[in-house]
């Protein structure tokens, strides 16, 4: 087993959401690495690919400040709270986002996109048999709704458009799901 020991963990800033430390760790060598640790204070959040019954999703286009320009995304957002279930995160964050409700949820996986260096835990659904919810945007989102044929998403994965990891872990296990009868429109 390769173990490294955590030598020392520096607080080098703290922020509304993250805060980021310098760490050095012995490895099994003996000699002293240093390493960038990012800890989301909350834990991450959750996120849905909803898919109606035309096997049309809806996604979301939103400005992300990381890229400087809109991304394209499944409707997710963070935990509200310190242990709050990824499910109940994933519904409010759907309906909240682009006002359905969906009955069915799948569970997908859990995902550390940049295990390197955050922590950030994503819990990715499928939704399926949506129904009328009410949107509810915070005062700070500028949100568009995209409605388009899961296979013209996939294809957006591959063209580009699509770079959220999370939307690509949640287009392909639809597509892999729905294939293997685990998801029945």
């Amino acid at each position: 087993m390769l173990e490294f020991i955590k030598e020392e963990s520096k607080l080098v800033y703290d922020s509304k959401i993250v805060s980021l430390y310098k760490e050095h760790l012995k490895t099994p060598k003996g000699n002293i690495v240093e390493y960038d640790y990012i800890k989301h204070k909350s834990g991450g959040g959750a996120g849905a690919l909803v898919v109606d019954e035309n096997e049309y999703t809806y996604l979301v286009k939103q400005y992300r400040n990381t890229l400087d320009k809109v991304n394209i995304e499944i409707p997710a957002g963070g935990y509200s709270f310190i242990g709050e279930k990824g499910l109940d995160c994933a519904l409010r964050e759907v309906e909240e986002e682009i006002g359905l409700i969906p009955e069915n949820m799948y569970h997908v996986s859990n995902i550390i996109s940049s295990v390197g260096t955050f922590d950030e835990k994503t819990d990715i659904y499928i939704g399926t048999k949506l129904k009328k919810g009410v949107r509810k945007l915070d005062p700070d989102e500028f949100i568009e709704i995209i409605h388009i044929p899961i296979d013209e998403a996939i294809a957006m994965i591959y063209s580009g458009e699509i770079i959220d990891s999370k939307t690509i872990v949640a287009l392909l296990a639809y597509k892999d799901m729905k294939t293997n009868g685990i998801i029945i429109i």
